[in-house]
């Protein structure tokens, strides 16, 4: 594949945020969500949740994130919910960013990246996540066929769960702790960009201030952790400092428990957008 397909991820992502405002809204499953909206576990109950969810956001954010594994469960029927999902989500002009977290070598981190990344694949959507823990050159396969085809990659750095300080803290080669060292390298890539790079990273709402440089970054910061992590709107700017413009908040639970009323959905996630926007400015 070669050429440009479309505008870079940068500027796509740019625009929405300049649009929409910076909030992202995960659509996750959860069964325990489920519930609480009087749904059973089938997958009609996901298609009625997740359609319901895209019906009352897709036109409302920058960036819905659906969650792949809680659809995944559900086998190829969840599958084919997520693929309506995402045609229905980018045709109501958001962004579509799945979690996937992926992550592995050679031909297997290029046939990941084709499933989600390449132009005719039935999943393709505007940006992934990606792990990184096989080392950063790993990713290759996805940040190349992303930089192609106007698509992005977000790639875990500190991530908001307790679990993960442990190894992203420890120090890297570099003398610098593993995340920062996947932030540099992101980095690095995304050098000379403009308005900003194609690689993301994944830095908790939840870290402690000043724990990472973003300086150099250029490019977007997905922030979980607002709202059910205990993160607040007023977190952010501590956390994230100057790098505030370039954060791209993220919840779910806190929104979707609203539900199941579109109308109950588009007030929380006003509530919600709007403290963000307000921040930023």
């Amino acid at each position: 594949m070669t050429g440009q397909l479309r505008a870079s991820f940068g500027r796509r992502l740019s625009d929405a945020v300049e649009a929409r405002g910076p909030l992202c809204v995960g659509i996750d499953p959860h069964p325990s969500l489920l519930l609480a909206w009087d749904l059973d576990e089938s997958p009609a109950s996901l298609e009625r949740f997740a359609m319901t969810a895209v019906e009352a956001l897709a036109g409302e954010v920058a960036l819905l994130k659906p969650q792949s594994a809680f659809f995944e469960v559900y086998g190829s029927a969840g599958i084919a919910v997520l693929e309506k999902v995402i045609r229905e989500s980018q045709q109501a002009g958001a962004l579509v960013l799945l979690d996937v977290k992926r992550g592995d070598i050679g031909s297997t981190m290029t046939a990941y990246s084709m499933a989600y990344l390449d132009e005719h694949a039935p999943l393709a959507v505007d940006a992934i996540t990606v792990s990184p823990y096989l080392g950063y050159d790993s990713l290759a396969p996805a940040i190349g066929l992303a930089e192609q085809t106007g698509r992005g990659v977000f790639v875990l750095a500190r991530t908001s769960n307790p679990e993960g300080a442990g190894l992203q803290r420890s120090v890297h080669g570099s003398g610098d702790s593993v995340a920062q060292y996947i932030v540099d390298s992101a980095a690095e890539t995304n050098r000379d960009a403009d308005p900003m790079g194609h690689v993301g990273v994944v830095a908790g709402a939840t870290i402690d201030p000043g724990e990472l440089d973003f300086s150099r970054l250029n490019g977007p910061i997905l922030a979980p952790g607002l709202g059910a992590q205990g993160a607040t709107v007023e977190t952010l700017r501590e956390v994230f400092g100057d790098s505030l413009p370039n954060v791209l908040p993220t919840t779910s639970r806190d929104i979707l428990r609203h539900g199941p009323t579109p109308a109950s959905l588009r007030a929380a996630t006003h509530r919600i957008r709007d403290e963000v926007t307000d921040l930023l400015r």
